[in-house]
């Protein structure tokens, strides 16, 4: 698996969610609304999700292994640490 894009949508000033991103996986897959969360332990992603009947909330996709985990979770905070960067370079944040 080759992550060949990430795309920071949105990024946030308030609240614990910074950054909404998108990824596209081998130039043909793509998975969007993958969350940028400020948690107790840093920076993390959340997999897109959607609420299921029981009021709880299920992944829609998510990596299998804790391998591959680490390896969205590097590039997603990596690609939100520059836009993030690039965003206080222009004055935006």
């Amino acid at each position: 698996m080759n992550i060949t894009d990430v795309q920071v949508r949105r990024i946030m000033q308030e609240g614990k969610m910074k950054a909404v991103v998108s990824i596209t996986i081998d130039d043909v897959f793509v998975v969007h609304d993958i969350k940028v969360i400020d948690g107790e332990k840093g920076l993390f992603i959340a997999m897109p999700s959607k609420k299921v009947a029981d009021g709880e909330y299920r992944d829609v996709a998510h990596p299998i292994t804790s391998e591959t985990r680490r390896l969205l979770q590097d590039r997603i905070l990596k690609a939100y640490e520059e836009a993030e960067a690039a965003a206080e370079a222009e004055g935006i944040s």
